[in-house]
C-alpha cells in the first residue's frame, strides 16, 4: 500500500498542476470506487468546482474545493493517479477521470479496488466514518519523541501494531514500520508500553530518517506503486528488511525472521534488533 513517502511525491508533483484548476467533468467508469457521496452526487457536485489547495494528511490526498468542501483520494493497495492529456491511452482498470479547465485529465486506476475517493467537507466525512481520525504527523516538526512516547506509554500492543494504527501516527504502513523498527534496533514485537525513553528517542528519529528517505527517493516501488507520471520510484532498492525475510542481515549476515504481527508479514533481524 502506498505509504506517506509515496503519497508526498504524488501531492509535490499534483500540485503546481491542479491548483488554480477547475474541474469541467467527471467520467466515473467504476461507480463504487466513489464511497461518499452516493456516485451520482459525486459525479454532479464535483464539475464546476475549483482546487483552492492540495494536502496530505497521513496517506490521503486532500484537494481542498470551495465551500469547504475537499476531494479525497486514497490510494489503498493498487490504486494509481496519473496526470494525462486526453489523447494519451488509457491504463487498464482506469475507474475515474476528471477532466480540468486547462484540457488535461487526473485519471485514477485501481486493479484490486480498495482504494476510494470522497467528496465532503472534512466534518461530514468523519462523522460518516469515511475519512478517520488521524494520528499526528511524523515529519512535523511538532511532532517529537516526548509525544511519541506518551502514544506509545502503558500500551500492550506489540509496537509493529501501533505504527501501523492511523490513529497513534499518520502515514507509516508496512514497509516503513518494518525499516524503521530495523534503524532503531528494535523488535517489532516488543510490547510498545516498555520501551524506555532512550529507545522511543532512537525510534522516533528512525521514523523520521525513514520516511524522508522514502520521500528523497520518490517512494517505494515494491508493488504497484508509480509516480503521477507512471514512473517507479527508487526507494525499494534501499529497503534493509521488508520483503527480504530468510534473506541475511545487511549488518551481521544473519537471515532474517519473518513472522506475522497483527495480521500483517514483518521482518526482523533477531540479533540486531534486541
Amino acid at each position: 500500500m502506498p505509504e506517506l513517502p509515496e503519497v508526498e511525491t504524488l501531492a509535490t508533483d499534483l500540485r503546481p498542476l491542479v491548483v488554480g484548476r477547475r474541474v469541467t467533468g467527471v467520467d466515473l467508469r467504476f461507480p463504487t470506487i466513489v464511497r461518499h457521496p452516493e456516485p451520482e452526487a459525486f459525479a454532479r457536485d464535483l464539475p464546476g468546482q475549483t482546487i483552492e489547495a492540495l494536502e496530505r494528511r497521513g496517506k490521503y490526498l486532500l484537494l481542498r474545493l470551495g465551500g469547504g468542501a475537499v476531494f479525497v483520494v486514497h490510494l489503498g493497495m493498487t490504486g494509481q493517479l496519473l496526470h494525462k492529456l486526453p489523447e494519451d491511452p488509457s491504463r487498464p482498470h482506469t475507474h475515474a477521470v476528471l477532466d480540468l479547465d486547462n484540457g488535461t485529465q487526473l485519471r485514477y486506476s485501481d486493479v484490486r479496488r480498495f482504494g476510494r475517493l470522497l467528496l465532503g467537507t472534512e466534518e461530514d466525512l468523519v462523522a460518516a466514518r469515511k475519512l478517520p481520525r488521524l494520528g499526528p504527523e511524523p515529519l512535523a516538526p511538532e511532532f517529537t519523541a516526548r509525544e511519541l512516547y506518551r502514544r506509545l506509554h502503558g500500551r500492550r500492543a506489540p509496537l509493529k501494531v501501533l505504527l501501523l494504527d492511523q490513529s497513534v501516527l499518520a502515514g507509516v504502513g508496512n514497509i516503513y514500520a518494518d525499516e524503521s523498527c530495523y534503524r532503531a534496533r528494535i523488535r517489532p514485537d516488543r510490547p510498545a508500553g516498555r520501551l524506555s525513553m532512550e529507545r522511543v528517542k532512537r525510534l522516533h528519529a528512525a521514523v523520521r530518517e525513514s520516511l524522508q528517505m522514502g520521500i528523497d527517493n520518490r517512494g517505494s516501488s515494491v508493488d504497484d506503486y508509480v509516480d503521477l507520471y507512471g514512473a517507479k520510484g527508487r526507494q525499494q532498492e534501499e529497503l534493509q528488511v521488508y520483503g527480504r525475510g530468510g534473506k541475511p542481515c545487511f549488518n551481521c549476515g544473519r537471515p532474517l525472521t519473518l513472522v506475522r504481527i497483527g495480521g500483517r508479514a514483518t521482518v526482523f533481524c533477531r540479533r540486531c534488533q534486541r
